[in-house]
């Protein structure tokens, strides 16, 4: 830690919703350990909304990745300003590298040289211990803390929920009455994505098995499968919110349901930070690795030998460990939460 009284400090994480709602965490550790340290967050305009709910963030610093050498410019020149003491580097890019060096900060920290890609660990000035790529990435961020001799909170505090409650949702959305059950229709990789047929069996499990109201979720993207349930299954019961939030929206409606679903996705971590339980669906991802905190006893991923095989695109067997997830199985997990 800095001498000074109040050392400022700097975490960059700006890529993915779910990478960064498990970094989330690290802040209240901090603050705890370092009364009167001041933490700034530097992050890209993808995942600001959710970096602005915490309640512990001195300051939310937006990377514009879309406006080329000029926003890198103007990142420089605000970098510079804050004279920060200490930065995390979370990131493990080049371009987080590059960004944690422009700092000018004295004490920069990395991921070990053989856990970065494009040549990160050049630009840090200490580097945390080498974990691999089988430790739990929450597990991984977390060893930061270790690296700075703070003690790991059990539990974790994300510090997102109090300002998710407050936030307004649409008129047709704030209706709705609990218990819910949010779906989510889909992920940033096809090889990651469960079936129409899947969540439509899911959905009259649900509709039999339970009282709770099925909220389907996700962007523009996931539209035409939402309506093709919706129309599948014409009841009060089923809502869809695809396409209809922005992203601090949706970590408020993640906020109001019971018990969520869906496939290794950044909601399911944005659960994870609002502590619902995640019935997460997996096949080529490994939930040793990316499982949302507190519900890796939840997962469904059918007894596949080319699982996982980190594709993003199934290499020729049409996302059979995907189509192989029982509906059955799955309604039985979210049964078990519902109680």
């Amino acid at each position: 830690m800095s001498s000074k009284a109040r050392p400022s400090i700097l975490i960059v994480l700006m890529g993915s919703v779910g990478d960064v709602a498990r970094g989330l965490p690290l802040v209240h550790a901090i603050k705890a350990a370092w009364p009167g340290c001041r933490v700034s967050w530097l992050v890209e305009p993808k995942s600001h909304g959710v970096v602005i709910l915490h309640s512990a963030i001195d300051e939310v610093i937006r990377f514009e990745r879309g406006a080329g050498l000029a926003a890198v410019w103007k990142l420089r020149k605000t970098l510079r300003a804050r004279r920060f003491d200490l930065v995390l580097d979370l990131q493990r890019h080049f371009k987080s590298g590059v960004f944690s060096w422009l700092t000018g900060a004295p004490r920069r920290i990395g991921f070990h040289r053989n856990d970065t890609k494009e040549g990160n660990w050049l630009f840090s000035t200490e580097t945390i211990s080498a974990r691999g790529e089988e430790v739990a990435k929450l597990d991984h961020y977390l060893t930061f803390l270790s690296h700075l001799g703070i003690p790991q909170p059990d539990p974790l505090e994300f510090g997102i929920r109090e300002r998710a409650t407050q936030v307004s949702l649409p008129a047709e959305l704030e209706v709705l009455q609990g218990p819910l059950v949010g779906l989510v229709l889909g992920s940033s990789w096809r090889s990651k994505d469960w079936f129409a047929e899947g969540y439509s069996q899911l959905i009259s499990a649900l509709l039999s098995r339970t009282k709770a109201q099925v909220v389907l979720l996700g962007d523009g993207s996931m539209a035409a499968l939402s309506q093709k349930l919706t129309a599948a299954h014409p009841s009060e019961r089923v809502v869809t919110a695809v396409g209809k939030t922005s992203l601090q929206q949706l970590v408020a409606l993640i906020a109001r349901t019971a018990v969520m679903c869906g496939p290794d996705s950044g909601p399911g971590h944005l659960a994870a930070a609002l502590n619902v339980p995640y019935v997460g669906l997996f096949g080529a991802t490994n939930p040793g690795r990316t499982a949302p905190y507190r519900s890796e006893g939840l997962v469904v991923q059918s007894n596949l030998g080319c699982a996982p095989c980190y594709r993003r695109e199934c290499p020729g067997l049409g996302r059979l460990c995907m189509r192989l997830i029982s509906p059955e199985v799955v309604c039985d997990r979210i049964c078990s939460v519902l109680g």
